[in-house]
């Protein structure tokens, strides 16, 4: 996978290819199926897969008290992207001069000017341009005039449901990682920087390495099944995201129990892949009682993840 960061003189080597422009946010199902059919279209025309996508995503410069948390960061897109056979991505740095181009402009300078498209491959609701003025309808009679063929993929479902970056935000807002996990590509995942906490956990058996600076989505409070990855190696874990209500803690955490490890974290980055959600956050009548639920959640969560597997996971 081929990562750039600007379009101020694109490498040749992605330039005469298939493109896909969209944020791709948490690399879906459905995301994967216009990366296959890109894929098939740079074949024919003899040039590289490219996506290009946004950071940040436009939405939070234009309204940023509207702007969704997002559910990757560029890097792990590109890792995702390229496992679904992306070959390169480039990663704009929003800026207003991007924003303040007309839909008929942002097509010539971009797509025809600096990538030299030979075919483009997106999805029914794609909008470009300022204002998102220009629609697929558009980009259809753009591309005729430029010879360009373009494929329009249509929407992927799961469970009845359309798969979209939305769907899967509102999913992980609530918890329901499973449901979520179903539509994308990959267990859902956040990464954060690990830091001292109250040292409760590692009194009572279970310690925990606290981390913070998610940039990430985080999902509802609860007790999680999950894999923690650090040094290139992926380690079944239970995730309690939220307060500690037995210890009259109010402040929300986001803790994380690497199962069979015993290695010092602090300062390092850790990332950790939501597989399932165990239970809701309660307080217990004495440690004991807590002590025995958490030796639960670990049973539950070594053997969770011990199912999912640990195949192409860092």
């Amino acid at each position: 996978m081929k990562v750039v960061y600007h379009l101020r003189q694109v490498p040749e080597q992605l330039q005469g290819g298939a493109v896909a422009i969209g944020n791709f946010d948490g690399v879906h199902r459905g995301h994967a199926r216009i990366a296959q059919r890109l894929g098939e279209l740079a074949r024919q025309v003899g040039g590289p897969s490219v996506i290009l996508t946004f950071d940040p995503h436009p939405v939070r410069l234009l309204r940023p008290a509207q702007a969704p948390p997002p559910l990757t960061w560029t890097e792990r897109k590109a890792e995702l992207l390229a496992e679904v056979g992306v070959e390169a991505m480039i990663a704009y740095p929003t800026d207003e001069a991007l924003l303040g181009l007309s839909a008929r402009e942002f097509f010539d300078r971009i797509v025809l000017g600096k990538l030299k498209a030979k075919a483009m491959v997106e999805g029914p609701n794609f909008c470009f341009g300022r204002d998102r003025e220009g629609d697929v309808s558009l980009l259809t009679e753009l591309c005729r005039q430029a010879a360009i063929p373009l494929e329009i993929v249509q929407p992927m479902r799961a469970d009845e449901q359309l798969i979209s970056s939305s769907r899967v935000r509102q999913l992980i807002a609530n918890g329901d990682v499973d449901a979520a996990t179903a539509m994308l590509t990959r267990p859902y995942r956040i990464r954060g920087l690990v830091t001292h906490g109250d040292g409760r956990g590692a009194k009572i058996g279970f310690p925990t390495a606290n981390i913070d600076g998610v940039d990430t989505l985080v999902p509802a409070q609860g007790v999680y099944a999950a894999r923690a990855v650090t040094g290139g190696q992926a380690h079944p874990a239970a995730v309690h995201v939220g307060p500690n209500p037995t210890f009259g803690g109010q402040t929300a955490k986001i803790e994380v129990h690497l199962i069979d490890f015993d290695a010092s974290l602090y300062g390092q980055v850790l990332e950790v892949d939501f597989l399932a959600h165990l239970r809701e956050i309660h307080p217990f009548g004495s440690v004991d009682e807590l002590v025995a639920q958490l030796e639960r959640d670990v049973a539950r969560s070594r053997r969770i993840a011990s199912e999912v597997g640990q195949s192409r996971t860092v």
